[in-house]
Parts: C-alpha cells; sequence; structure tokens
C-alpha cells in the first residue's frame, strides 16, 4: 500500500534528469517529478511506482537500461536494503560533487546568496570511516531471530546485516557476534539498540535495555566484552542512567594532533569521521586565521572540537554549548591539555540569552557549529559589531543557506567561501564549510 493509501503498481520507462538532495533520481512524467530510488542522472531506466503524492510520485528501479558511466556496482551486499547510505552506486568523486551542487543549489534558492568562491570539496577515504552510531535491534522470529543493523528503507523494518562498510573495522567485525550475543540472552526481546563509539582505543558498546537483565545475560555481556576486548556500557533508561558493566575501564579518548587530546563519554557527540574531522578543524583554522590579538566565539563547541585547536593560536576562546556534560567535559579536556585562555559555558542557544555573561563581551571573530535547525535564533541575539570573520560548519544545507541569507542581507556580511565536505562517504548527507567577512 502506498502512501495516501494508494496501491501503486504502475510500472513506465523513465529518464533520469538529475539527482535530488536525498539520493534519489528525478524524472518528469507528464508534468510531474518522480523520485526514483536507485537511479542516476542521465541514466534510463525501467521503474515501478511506490507512492504517490498531490506534488510528486516516488518509485524504485527495477532494471537499467541505458547506465550512467558514473554508475559503479556497490559494495554492500544490503545496498537498497539498508538505509545506511543510498549512494554507493554513485564514484565517490561524483558523490561529492552532487553534494557541492546541492549547497549552492540551497545557498541560492533559500538564502538568495552565492559565495564569491566554491572552496575546493574536502574528502577522506570512502569506506570504513564512522566511529560512532546506533545499530537498531529487534527479534523477529519468522527472520530466524535477531536483527542488528541500521533501519531498512523502509524505517519500520531492521535491515540483516552480517556486516558494514561504512563504520570502522572493529565495529564491522562486531555485527555478526553481537547478533548472535543477543540472540543467545534472556533479554533479546528487550533491547531496541546499541550503540556504538571509538576513538584511539577500544570499541564502547551501549546496551539499551527495557528491563532489568538477568546474572546468566550480565555474565554473557561480560565475556563478549573481554573476548572482543569491548567496554560495556548499560543504559536502563535516559542518559543519565548510563554505567559501565564493570568499573575499571579507560577512559575513551582520540589525539586531535597539535599536542591536543581528547577525552569523552560513550553517549557524547564527536564526529563520526576523524580523519575528515582533523581536515575540517584545519581548513576552519585557516579560513578564521586567528592571532595572538583575537577574542573568538566558539558556538556549539560540544567537547571543545574547534574550542582548544583555535585556543593554540588566538588569544583567548570562549566555548558555548546547551549540553552541561559536555560543557563539564570540555573544561576538563581544556585543563588537561593546559589551556588556561579556553572558557566554557553552558547556555540553550535557542532561547533567550539576555542574561548570560558571555553575552556581553566583545569578540573579533565567530565561529558556529550548530545542529540541523542551524543558528538563526542565536545570530538575531548577537552583537555583531567588531566581529569580522565568521566561519559557519553547517550539517544542513538549507539551514547553512537560510542563515547565509540572514548575515548577508541583514547584517552586513560578504558570503567569501563556501564548500562541501564528505563527512559521511555513501550517504545523501552534506556538511558544509562557509566563511563571511564584515562588510
Amino acid at each position: 500500500m502506498a502512501r495516501g493509501g494508494v496501491k501503486a503498481k504502475r510500472e513506465y520507462e523513465l529518464d533520469i534528469v538529475d539527482l535530488s538532495h536525498d539520493g534519489r533520481g528525478v524524472a518528469r512524467v507528464e508534468g510531474k517529478t518522480v523520485f526514483v530510488s536507485g537511479a542516476l542522472p542521465g541514466e534510463r531506466v525501467r521503474a515501478q511506482q511506490t507512492g504517490r503524492n498531490r506534488h510528486f510520485d516516488e518509485a524504485r528501479t527495477l532494471e537499467v537500461l541505458q547506465a550512467s558511466p558514473d554508475r559503479v556496482v556497490p559494495e554492500c551486499p544490503h545496498f537498497g536494503v539498508c538505509s545506511g547510505c543510498v549512494l554507493q552506486h554513485l564514484a565517490p568523486a561524483r558523490q561529492i560533487e552532487a553534494k557541492q551542487c546541492t549547497l549552492t543549489e540551497n545557498l541560492q534558492r533559500i538564502g538568495h546568496v552565492q559565495p564569491e568562491s566554491v572552496l575546493p570539496a574536502m574528502v577522506s577515504e570512502p569506506w570504513g570511516y564512522r566511529r560512532k552510531g546506533r545499530f537498531s535491534v529487534r527479534y523477529v522470529e519468522k527472520k530466524g531471530g535477531v536483527l542488528v543493523g541500521f533501519r531498512e528503507t523502509d524505517p519500520r523494518f531492521v535491515a540483516q546485516l552480517a556486516g558494514c562498510r561504512t563504520v570502522v573495522p572493529t565495529v564491522d567485525a562486531l555485527i555478526v557476534p553481537l547478533t548472535e550475543l543477543i540472540g543467545a540472552m534472556q533479554a533479546k526481546r528487550e533491547i531496541p539498540q546499541v550503540e556504538f563509539i571509538q576513538g584511539d582505543g577500544p570499541v564502547a558498546l551501549v546496551f539499551r535495555h527495557l528491563a532489568p537483565l538477568a546474572a546468566d545475560d550480565l555474565a554473557l555481556l561480560q565475556a563478549f566484552g573481554d573476548a572482543h576486548g569491548a567496554q560495556i556500557f548499560l543504559q536502563p533508561g535516559g542518559v543519565h542512567t548510563l554505567h559501565p558493566l564493570r568499573d575499571g575501564y579507560p577512559e575513551l579518548g582520540f589525539d586531535l594532533g597539535e599536542d591536543i587530546r581528547f577525552t569523552f563519554r560513550p553517549l557524547d557527540f564527536i564526529q563520526v569521521n576523524a580523519a575528515l574531522n582533523r581536515r575540517m578543524i584545519d581548513k576552519a583554522i585557516e579560513l578564521l586565521a586567528p592571532t595572538a590579538d583575537d577574542v573568538i566565539l566558539d558556538l556549539f563547541c560540544g567537547l571543545g572540537n574547534f574550542t582548544l585547536p583555535l585556543a593554540k593560536h588566538a588569544g583567548q576562546v570562549v566555548g558555548v554549548e546547551g549540553d552541561h556534560g559536555l560543557v563539564a567535559r570540555a573544561k576538563a579536556n581544556a585543563e588537561r591539555n593546559g589551556m588556561t585562555n579556553a572558557e566554557f559555558f553552558a547556555a540553550d542557544l535557542t532561547q533567550d540569552l539576555s542574561a548570560q555573561l558571555w553575552k556581553g563581551q566583545r569578540f573579533s571573530k565567530l565561529l558556529l557549529d550548530p545542529p540541523r535547525a542551524g543558528a538563526i535564533e542565536v545570530l538575531k541575539q548577537l552583537d555583531l559589531r567588531g566581529v569580522g570573520r565568521i566561519v559557519y560548519v553547517s550539517c544542513h544545507p538549507a539551514s547553512l543557506a537560510r542563515d547565509a541569507g540572514y548575515l548577508v542581507q541583514e547584517r552586513g556580511y560578504r558570503l567569501v567561501a563556501a564548500g562541501a565536505m564528505d563527512m559521511f562517504p555513501q550517504t545523501a548527507h552534506v556538511e558544509s564549510i562557509a566563511v563571511f567577512e564584515a562588510v
């Protein structure tokens, strides 16, 4: 049954003219747009309609009649079923080109701005990069027991994975053993997800469980951790209930370069792609060009991913983050690295900030790394007088475009440059970086 309750079985041949922001081919039929999964621009495909909408239809590719020269054979046997990555059939060099196009199109269409120059795209290895993520878990007797994986293209279902090429090799090697482990547990119906995260050391696995675990299950988990060199954490409720299965685990952490080391907890946010993160930080520093005379404001600073590297070059850096736990660990990271010129504050940057002490301080430069919703609420509250340069790191091109339009059209900045970064190869996710200068 398709969306809207219409049974859609129509098959047709389509010429694909574009690629959508979510990685589907775009065709036109009788003046109506059709989004076709598994199809690429320049191709002719035989497709089956899967959904109808007033403004567009949806379809899936049944057969490629004329292939694009950019089409490659997907490396993962789960491609087309698992929703984790939707661009495996497109050559990596063309993936990032498509993301550059998505960025510039959003800037023009939503923000009504265009960069004076387009930055060269930033890329890293196309496989084995993802060091943080969440596997869904479901017990399905009809499919032979426990499923561990990402959601299928139909999000009601969990893809049964035998492996995943996008996650770091340590985690890839654990998928089948994890499936066997949970299948042997009494609580196999009570574990909805397992989160993974890895720095420079062992992988940490967080088991979310909806009922208390029996002693036999705890013993199985401990044996699994010992056998695979993994740290095992349990989460019976909210984030505050997280605790290690046993005491004595070494701190999780990673080296960032410039003699900077970060430590973090298993549910903390860290950038998923370690190699791209280092390049992104280097580029942000290059674009912001900090000097000993600069006082820099770093908003949505998290653990201090940009704050601490900037503090190596600037006179002072002030980091602001909404998560109190991340702020506490950012302060600890600054202290551990001997940085006395980095200061951190906790504040919800989507709310009224008039009472915040840091807001009254004068800054010469600004860095933002907001979530998908962007930074419009905080930008409207900031006194930007004296802020000569802004670097904006974005995980959502539409919100960046909106905020870029605001900065250019209402706050007197030039959009000097912008470019895409392939933080999530094989997926349609677009990460980007932009630099603004005061007119």
